[in-house]
């Protein structure tokens, strides 16, 4: 044997070695218990997915998955947390729309990429945005209000938890694909927008449906339309705000999974087909469809495409309507 065939030997069987090795841990993953950390507080809908899924993960890896919630900086602390632990499987990340997508925009430095430094899992579930406003407001559909935006510019007023987030963005797309001019007011935080949308200081409020669900059911609140591309099954009379005159409007507040980058790429997959197919049993897709959650359970090539097609939507909305942090 030539000294170069016996080198070409030597490096196919050190490189079919290592394969083994990577098929044969990710075969046995996981081994210890699994941390998944949540950018956010105890109580939110991002926690409230990640407890879900993580209990249902635990039973079918065979292994604890602990929910660490790391709050701050609107999710910059806790996503930070994902990128600077170990590729092993055994830290993963919930990614949510405003951490990924939005935060690219609003901060001239981040201390992670959301492109580069995150292994996508999957994009677990949608929550398409409701459009509510206060029974005052004379419009009593999307048609209505459209045409009141456009005949009394700057009168309507809606409410957010703060500039920069899902509900203020979802309010500039409106604006902007309609040509219409509703203001935003700022709170701090969800109770606060709220209230004072019940109490009639603002006219609308675009959110999460649980949040706002029982006070369309009692009557103190309307709702006008969503923010998907489809009605929900669970709220059928409930028209999409493109169905209503936006058409290419949506706006969702998403969450998936992520592991830091460099994570093997068996281990990813073997993720990816256990929360899917958690995501595919009709039992997990009533119960999330009842929350106002559409289960998504894309591919990790998929979700990546995703999150790079968000960053670019938003930061055309941030950079147009110029929106600047508290």
């Amino acid at each position: 044997m030539t000294k170069h065939a016996f080198t070409k030997s030597i490096k196919f069987l050190v490189a079919a070695t290592s394969l083994v090795a990577i098929n044969a841990f990710a075969q046995a993953y996981p081994t210890k218990p699994i941390r998944m950390i949540v950018p956010f507080p105890p109580g939110g809908g991002n926690d409230v997915i990640a407890r879900f899924v993580a209990r249902k993960l635990a039973v079918r890896l065979g292994q604890p998955v602990i929910i660490e919630n790391k709050a701050g900086a609107n999710g910059i602390v806790g996503l930070t947390a994902v990128v600077q632990s170990a590729p092993d499987g055994y830290t993963l990340g919930i990614a949510a729309a405003g951490p990924m997508a939005v935060n690219p925009s609003l901060y001239d430095k981040l201390p992670y990429n959301p492109i580069t430094d995150f292994a996508p899992i999957t994009n677990m579930v949608n929550y398409p945005l409701l459009l509510v406003t206060h029974p005052s407001v004379p419009a009593k559909n999307m048609r209505e209000l459209l045409a009141l935006a456009k005949e009394k510019p700057g009168t309507l007023f809606y409410a957010s938890p703060g500039n920069g987030n899902s509900g203020h963005l979802a309010g500039e797309l409106l604006n902007s694909l309609a040509k219409v001019n509703t203001v935003h007011v700022p709170y701090k935080g969800q109770g606060p927008a709220t209230a004072d949308l019940l109490a009639g200081q603002v006219q609308m409020l675009y959110s999460s449906i649980p949040s706002v669900l029982p006070m369309v059911q009692q009557g103190r609140l309307n709702a006008l339309a969503i923010g998907s591309a489809k009605r929900l099954s669970s709220m059928p009379n409930v028209p999409t705000i493109a169905e209503s005159g936006v058409p290419g409007y949506e706006a969702y507040s998403w969450i998936g999974l992520v592991a830091p980058a460099n994570t093997s790429k068996e281990i990813v997959t073997k993720l990816n087909r256990e929360v899917v197919e958690i995501l595919k049993e009709k039992d997990t897709g009533e119960e999330l469809l009842n929350q106002g959650a559409i289960p998504v359970a894309d591919t990790p090539e998929h979700f990546a495409s995703y999150i790079k097609d968000e960053i670019t939507k938003w930061g055309a909305i941030v950079k147009s309507a110029n929106i600047k942090l508290d």
